[in-house]
C-alpha cells in the first residue's frame, strides 16, 4: 500500500505549529476520548425497537427516528445545521408494485410462467399508475458493461431498445484470486454493482434489465434480494417521474435463469464463460418477456438530519461523519416477526453519530467545524447522501474529508482493521498513525468482490470529490481469532443482514465497536485541528474532481 507523504508532512506540521500545550491536550484527547458507552448502546436499541418500525423512511419510524435524532443531538450540545433547523429535505417518490406479478417468458416451444419472489423481483423506476412489458424480445448482455476507457462493451453490435436484457452481476472478472484484472480482479468496480447495470441498461434504451442472481459474486442471498425488492420502493423524485429509465428492473434467481437460457438452447455456464472474456457479443435469445402490474405512487419529502459543532477558528471549514439512520420497515408481513429492526445496519452506526458528537462536544473545541449528519434512504439507492452532497448545507470544497459509519462490529475486539477501498485517498496517512497506536494490523478486505466501497454513503461524497473513509474491525478477533471472525460475519450475512433477525442483542460485545469509534474520533480531531486539505491518491477515479474543487476555492 502507498501512502501520500506530502500529504502526510503537510498534516503534520500544521499539527506540529500548535503550541507545546495545545499539541499535548489534543494528543491526549485524540489518542484516548471518552467514547460513551451507554449512549452508544441506549440509542441502538432504542432506533432498533419495534417501537420504529424498522425505520423505513416516510413511516411513524421516521418521525421517531428524526424526533430522537434532534433531541439527542441537542442534548450533547450541537447546534441545528441546517440554517436553524435540524433537518433537510430530501423530495422522494414511493412506488408501491400491487399483488404478485407473474414473468411470462415465450419461445418457439410454448411459454413458461415465473412466480413473484420464488423466481423474480420486478419493479419499475417509472412513477406511472401501469405498468406493461409485452413481448419484449430478450438478449443476454454479459455483465451488461460498456466501458469505452477499458475497451469492453457488452452491448456492441446490438440495438437493444424495446427489448429486455439478461445480465450478470458483479464483474467479468470476480472470480480472481488478486486484484490483477480488467477490471480490478477480485475487487469490484462500480461497473459491478446493480445500480450501473440499471442505468447503463436505461442509456441503451432497454425497455427491462434483469440482474441473474448468484450468491457468491452479488455477496448476499435470494433472501436479501427478496426483502429489499419487494414492498414499496423509494426513488429520487427528479421532477420527470423516472421517464429515461427502462419500464421494469428486477432481479431472477439463478436456477430461473437456468430454465429461461435453456429454452433459448443455450447454457448458464458456457455464456458465462463467454462473457468473462473481452470481445464478448451480446446474444438475442429468441425469446420474449411479458409482465405487469400496477403501482401505487406516492410523493413525500424524507429527511436528513444535521448538527454541528461549530469550530473555534475555522467554523467555515468541515470535518464530516455520515451514517444513514434508515431501514427496511415492515419487511416480512404475514409471519411472526415482521419487522427488519435493522439493529446492527444501521442504528449501530447512528447511535455511534451521537456518542462521536457527545465526545466532540465534551472535549476542547476544535479549529474546525465538526458535522453529523444522518442520511436517509441508503437501503433505496444511497439517496439522502446523494441529495445532501448535490445540495450541500456546507459547501463540499470547503469540506475537508470525512467517516462514513454503516454497521459497527459487534463481534468483538480485534487485531486487525479494514478499510474499504485502501489505496484510494490520503485520508489513510492520518488512519495509520491511529492504528499503529493500537497494534493493529490494516488487513486488505475479506470480500473485495462485493464492492462495499460503492454500497454506502460515502460514494455519494466521493463522486462529488469529498475524501471520504469507510472502514471497520477486521476478522481476526481477539477472542477466538480469524475462525471465530469469519463465523460470526457468514452467519449475519447469511442469517440477520436486511432480514428481520437484524435486532438489537443485549450480549452484545461492544469493545470492537467502541476501539473503531475511538480512532474515527483520533481521525476527525487531527484533521479538524489542522490545515491540510487531503485528495485522492494520483490516477484514483475522484482525484480530478477534488483538484477542481480545491483548485476553485484557491487552495
Amino acid at each position: 500500500m502507498r501512502f501520500n507523504m506530502i500529504g502526510a508532512a503537510a498534516l503534520f506540521a500544521s499539527l506540529a505549529a500548535c503550541t507545546p500545550a495545545q499539541q499535548s491536550a489534543r494528543t491526549a484527547g485524540a489518542s484516548a476520548p471518552q467514547i460513551p458507552l451507554a449512549t452508544l448502546q441506549r440509542v441502538t436499541e432504542e432506533l432498533a425497537s419495534d417501537a420504529f418500525e424498522g425505520r423505513a423512511p416516510g413511516t411513524p419510524g421516521e418521525e421517531k427516528t428524526v424526533e430522537l435524532l434532534s433531541r439527542e443531538f441537542a442534548r450533547v450540545g450541537l447546534q441545528p445545521g441546517n440554517n436553524g433547523s435540524w433537518t433537510q429535505d430530501v423530495p422522494l417518490v414511493e412506488i408501491s408494485a400491487r399483488g404478485a406479478p407473474k414473468l411470462e417468458v415465450r419461445g418457439p416451444n410454448g411459454a413458461r410462467t415465473y412466480d413473484f419472489r420464488t423466481d423474480f423481483v420486478a419493479g419499475s423506476y417509472r412513477a406511472q399508475p401501469r405498468i406493461d412489458l409485452r413481448d419484449s424480445e430478450m438478449v443476454f448482455v454479459g455483465y451488461g458493461i460498456n466501458a469505452p476507457e477499458r475497451g469492453w462493451n457488452d452491448y456492441e453490435g446490438l440495438d437493444v431498445r424495446g427489448k429486455t436484457v439478461l445480465i450478470l452481476v458483479n464483474d467479468p472478472d470476480w472470480q480472481s484470486q488478486t486484484l490483477d484484472g480488467p477490471f480490478g480482479g477480485r475487487a469490484m468496480t462500480y461497473y459491478g454493482r446493480w445500480t450501473y447495470k440499471y442505468e447503463e441498461a436505461a442509456r441503451q434504451g432497454a425497455a427491462a434489465a434483469l440482474i441473474i442472481h448468484q450468491t457468491e459474486p452479488a455477496s448476499y442471498g435470494w433472501n436479501v434480494v427478496e426483502n429489499s425488492w419487494t414492498g414499496p420502493q423509494l426513488f429520487m423524485d427528479d421532477g420527470r417521474g423516472g421517464a429515461d429509465q427502462t419500464l421494469v428492473n428486477g432481479w431472477v434467481t439463478q436456477d430461473a435463469a437456468r430454465r429461461i437460457l435453456a429454452d433459448a438452447g443455450q447454457d448458464l455456464a458456457a455464456l458465462t464463460a463467454r462473457a468473462q472474456r473481452q470481445g464478448f457479443r451480446p446474444v438475442p435469445l429468441g425469446l420474449t418477456a411479458s409482465t405487469g402490474f400496477d403501482n401505487d405512487i406516492r410523493r413525500q419529502a424524507s429527511r436528513n438530519v444535521i448538527g454541528i459543532l461549530p469550530g473555534r477558528t475555522r467554523p467555515d471549514e468541515y470535518i464530516l461523519y455520515t451514517a444513514h439512520w434508515d431501514h427496511l420497515g415492515i419487511c416480512a408481513e404475514g409471519t411472526d416477526n415482521p419487522i427488519c429492526n435493522g439493529a446492527i445496519d444501521n442504528a449501530t452506526g447512528t447511535a455511534a453519530l451521537v456518542a462521536l458528537a457527545e465526545a466532540f462536544a465534551k472535549g476542547p473545541r476544535p479549529d474546525r467545524s465538526i458535522v453529523f449528519l444522518a442520511v436517509t434512504a441508503e437501503e433505496s439507492g444511497l439517496l439522502g447522501s446523494a441529495y445532501y452532497a448535490a445540495n450541500p448545507v456546507f459547501p463540499l470544497h470547503r469540506t475537508v474529508g470525512g467517516i462514513n459509519m454503516d454497521s459497527l462490529n459487534m463481534a468483538g475486539n480485534t487485531r486487525d482493521f479494514v478499510l474499504i477501498g485502501a489505496g484510494k485517498s490520503e485520508l489513510e496517512d492520518v488512519l495509520q498513525p491511529a492504528l499503529a497506536r493500537r497494534n493493529l494490523v490494516l488487513t486488505p478486505e475479506p470480500s473485495p468482490e462485493a464492492g462495499y466501497f460503492y454500497r454506502s454513503d460515502h460514494f455519494s461524497f466521493a463522486k462529488q470529490g469529498v475524501p471520504m473513509l469507510y472502514g471497520r474491525g477486521g476478522e481476526d478477533l481477539v477472542v477466538g481469532g480469524l475462525e471465530a471472525g469469519r463465523a460470526w460475519a457468514a452467519d449475519y450475512r447469511a442469517n440477520r443482514y436486511h432480514g428481520p433477525r437484524d435486532e438489537f442483542d443485549p450480549n452484545w460485545d461492544w469493545s470492537g465497536a467502541v476501539r473503531d469509534l475511538e480512532i474515527y474520533h483520533e481521525v476527525g480531531l487531527q484533521l479538524a485541528n489542522s490545515s491540510a486539505w487531503p485528495n485522492w491518491r494520483e490516477g484514483d477515479e475522484f482525484r480530478a474532481i477534488r483538484d477542481r474543487s480545491l483548485a476553485a476555492a484557491g487552495r
